[in-house]
């Protein structure tokens, strides 16, 4: 049997209502829902049924730089350069979150463990911070980079952080030991977004050098490199 060609993506439907460049978005888990955030400092609750409404929330007060949704599609957590942590309930008419005030610095990204009980913030602070959800309590702040942090993310297989900065650097941080496990240096120019492969031992990462690099975490190594001709915007995301 011959293998079947990959098909070309096809547009299935444009969702219009931020008043401002859209940064982020994120599927709800029941696949039902897309959530997004802009610089016009809203979040924005998508429905796939075209029927339905869109739900816009505005407790942020500058823009939304990143969200995410918990894999058991409980919480919604959003980061804005207003320096704060806003969760919320996926319920479209329930406009009101829940704020933690996180970093001194603006909030570059934000990441949900994959057991839906934490989260991992990045921020113009210079530091990757670990939070529990229940609670709202914060754990743990990971410092070593010396310019911002661009994004950070928790492995889908281990209590391992990997975070890219403008620094130029990945590092891998211990959420046990709360210790830099090793910094990678092969980037010159800031780096963008990290993402895990799904097994867990593979990360990628995209920079401003106009590569993204693949690394086993396992010996430190680059194992792949793709060089491109312009550069590489944050949009890297593990994906199952």
């Amino acid at each position: 049997e011959q293998p079947k060609m990959p098909v070309d993506p096809t547009l299935e439907r444009t969702f219009r209502g931020h008043r401002g460049p859209v940064t982020c978005a994120a599927f709800h888990p029941s696949m039902k829902v897309l959530v997004s955030g802009a610089r016009d400092k809203t979040l924005m609750m998508w429905n796939f049924k075209p029927s339905m409404r869109a739900f816009r929330f505005t407790e942020h007060t500058d823009a939304v730089n990143s969200v995410d949704v918990s894999s058991n599609g409980e919480v919604i957590a959003s980061v804005s350069a207003d320096r704060t942590i806003r969760l919320w309930t996926p319920h479209m008419t329930r406009a009101k979150s829940s704020c933690i005030k996180a970093h001194i610095g603006a909030i570059r990204s934000v990441r949900v463990t994959s057991d839906s009980a934490s989260l991992v913030t990045a921020s113009d602070d210079k530091t990757v911070k670990l939070w529990s959800i229940a609670g709202h309590r914060f754990k743990q702040a990971f410092a070593g980079h010396s310019n911002w942090v661009r994004c950070a993310v928790p492995s889908p297989a281990g209590p391992v952080i990997a975070s890219g900065s403008d620094d130029k650097t990945v590092k891998l941080w211990d959420m046990n030991s709360k210790s830099c496990i090793v910094t990678l240096y092969d980037h010159s120019a800031p780096v963008k977004s990290v993402a895990f492969h799904p097994g867990g031992n593979v990360i990628a990462s995209s920079s401003d050098d106009q590569t993204i690099k693949l690394w086993d975490i396992r010996t430190h190594q680059d194992i792949a490199l793709f060089p491109s001709s312009r550069k590489i915007l944050s949009c890297t995301r593990e994906s199952s």
